[in-house]
């Protein structure tokens, strides 16, 4: 098994974190992992993207030119990578603040309206969680107690009392990703 990952949107949306929490998974189920951020000097409000690779055997380089899955959370991400999905691969994507959806039919579509459902659940910031459940039920790559393992690991102790709402969120993202 091997799956190459790009998140990408902009800073501030949780990118990041997201991929780290799939690699501190994957690593947590004995998987090769790198993790690969790649953001401008902007931070937030900017761009950013996260490759992710996991996989069982030795991984021979980070860098990617497509990917398996690709998790797109503004416009600029959308342009950028939906071309560098393999075909047969994944493409999951938010809505919000997306002109122009995704075109291509020879990859598996999915849209996680993560906003709406962050604003359902009360609290924007579990959007991230919501997007990474969304990508967990489309593609079972880590299991649900190892990223909580990653979890768990990501968050600094002072916040692990949002555990439980995360781990919310995540399930809440398995629950509303629509497959196009």
């Amino acid at each position: 098994m091997k799956e190459e990952i790009i998140i990408a949107g902009f800073g501030g949306q949780g990118v990041l974190f997201m991929g780290r929490i799939l690699a501190y998974g994957g690593i947590m189920q004995d998987q090769e992992v790198t993790w690969m951020p790649s953001y401008g000097p902007e931070m937030r409000g900017g761009t950013c993207n996260v490759s992710v690779i996991l996989s069982d055997k030795k991984i021979s380089s980070p860098i990617l030119s497509r990917f398996d899955t690709a998790i797109i959370l503004n416009q600029q991400s959308l342009d950028k990578f939906e071309s560098r999905v393999k075909p047969g691969g994944v493409l999951i994507y938010d809505p919000n603040g997306i002109t122009r959806h995704p075109e291509r039919k020879d990859i598996k579509v999915c849209r996680i309206d993560a906003v709406d459902e962050a604003a359902k659940l009360g609290n924007a910031k579990a959007y991230n969680m919501i997007v990474l459940g969304a990508y967990l039920k489309v593609k079972p790559t880590v299991s649900m107690e190892n990223v909580v393992k990653g979890l768990r690991k990501s968050l600094p102790e002072r916040h692990h009392h949002l555990m439980e709402m995360n781990e919310k969120a995540i399930s809440v993202g398995m629950n509303a990703v629509e497959i196009l």
